[in-house]
């Protein structure tokens, strides 16, 4: 493997080309005209335009960017995340065209890509699983009869999809019709396909996963898991590695699940297992992403391994050059992804030229970034602009980094989630580690945020005040009329 492109955009983009460059190995970059001077485009050895802004017309476009990676040599792609990262038509594409897809396989992909099918894949595994039905409908009729069998509440989500689309909590059976139909109508027009299916609603989890890592000799380790409960519509806003509530035995148990679930699809590569826990530290099978995850740098950070090397690796026929008892927990990382939105205004997204973008340094703190002074963010793409990540020997000591580096992180042109971030970070919640999925809803509004402003400007005041009292009160040296310094030297 001589030369990667990666069919991605953006901080994961520069993130896959260090460390292919660390290997010795060339990269091409892909771009929109939206992104023809972004810093990905700089970074790689390589450029090739796809097309125009929009990423149906450029980053999309399965054929542009085998074109691109055949007129430039490239023996290998990486998908990075999002984008076509998930899509089994691409990974056989490439692979039809000669080219190494560095990810799983592509039936790997179809199964874990459908929620049912995953859960059928499983099943012979004994791996716990929230009661619910496994098989996909759109008659409301026949969900009311499963939703009185499951009892209320109850979940109803999209087949085929994910992040939250065609998802509904369904409280009563009163409800069900008009949820019913939201999610259906939601899931056809995100996925194309309004097939849902319901389970049980566990009403207070913590999302956790498990990385998981597989090579092509039939060796699985998983890298311990990932706490990933604050979220904001589905979407994780805030990780963290290692889990603040879990014990060595349910991490145990939740790793052999993980590998289980892993082998039930065959799957090579990186990829993350991901479970809900219940009240009761239950835990129960949700999904599996068959692709890097964006929250990968924690778990990198715990164990010291470089997942996109291991990718690179296993993509090329390597054996894992480690076994699970060579690996450790050690330290703890903490992970804010800060958004291009405004906080104090439902998270909205928020458009502009950044007029001033410093990252914050040091020890234990790392970002990455695809974004740099001076640019604009664009509107046809995720408004993630960062992640922000700090490393400390413990928990406590990686929320402290992380409410220093927010507050050294200058942004001026645009709203940020940072205070968001910052507010997260010092609410007694979080810091106790008593929280569950539904922490935004439960703690945070913007008038809280705004409350927490005022009282930073209140201290930054009376510190203000403080020290010009402390001025005033300085021993100043009193005059002397009778210095030669003050006369005039009459000679």
């Amino acid at each position: 493997m001589k030369k990667i492109l990666i069919a991605n955009r953006g901080e994961i983009a520069i993130r896959v080309m260090k460390t292919a460059q660390k290997m010795g190995i060339k990269t091409v970059a892909v771009y929109s005209e939206a992104d023809r001077g972004a810093p990905h485009v700089r970074f790689a050895d390589e450029a090739v335009l796809l097309g125009p802004a929009p990423s149906a017309e450029s980053y999309l476009v399965m054929e542009k960017v085998i074109q691109a990676a055949k007129d430039t040599g490239a023996d290998a792609i990486h998908p990075g995340y999002g984008f076509l990262s998930e899509n089994a038509v691409f990974a056989k594409m490439a692979t039809a065209a000669g080219i190494t897809f560095i990810g799983p396989k592509p039936q790997s992909i179809e199964v874990m890509g459908n929620k049912l099918a995953a859960k059928e894949a499983v099943n012979s595994y004994n791996i716990p699983m929230v009661p619910g039905i496994e098989e996909a409908i759109t008659d409301i009729k026949l969900a009311e009869k499963i939703s009185k069998e499951i009892g209320f509440p109850i979940l109803i989500k999209a087949s085929a999809g994910g992040g939250g689309k065609g998802m509904r909590v369904v409280e009563n059976l009163q409800e069900l019709p008009e949820q019913m139909e939201r999610a259906i109508s939601e899931a056809k027009a995100a996925f194309g396909d309004g097939s849902v299916f319901i389970e049980k609603y566990v009403g207070s989890p913590r999302h956790i996963e498990i990385q998981v890592l597989a090579d092509t000799h039939g060796n699985i380790i998983h890298l311990f898991e990932r706490e990933c409960s604050i979220q904001r519509r589905h979407q994780k806003v805030v990780e963290e590695a290692p889990s603040a509530v879990l014990t060595p035995e349910i991490r145990e148990a939740m790793g052999d699940a993980a590998i289980k679930v892993a082998k039930a699809c065959d799957y090579v590569g990186a990829g993350t297992v991901e479970f809900l826990l219940d009240e009761n530290k239950n835990f129960y099978f949700l999904e599996m992403n068959t692709r890097l995850q964006v929250e990968h740098p924690v778990s990198e950070l715990i164990t010291g391994i470089d997942l996109v090397e291991q990718q690179i690796k296993v993509a090329r026929g390597e054996k894992l050059a480690f076994t699970q008892e060579d690996l450790k927990i050690k330290g703890h990382a903490l992970e804010v992804r800060v958004y291009a939105e405004d906080p104090l205004a439902n998270f909205a997204p928020s458009i502009g030229t950044l007029t001033t973008y410093k990252t914050p340094t040091g020890e234990g703190v790392r970002v990455d970034d695809g974004f740099e002074e001076g640019m604009d963010v664009p509107i046809y793409y995720d408004p993630m602009l960062s992640k922000l990540i700090t490393y400390g020997k413990d928990r406590a000591e990686a929320i402290q980094l992380m409410v220093k580096a927010i507050d050294n992180y200058n942004v001026k042109g645009i709203s940020t989630t940072l205070p968001f971030g910052k507010f997260v970070c010092e609410h007694e919640a979080f810091t106790s580690g008593n929280f569950n999925t539904h922490f935004v809803k439960s703690y945070y509004s913007p008038d809280k945020l705004e409350q927490q402003f005022q009282e930073e400007r209140e201290i930054a005041a009376l510190i203000g005040l403080q020290l010009y009292l402390e001025n005033q009160k300085t021993v100043k040296t009193a005059k002397n009329n009778n210095s030669n310094w003050s006369k005039r030297n009459t000679l």
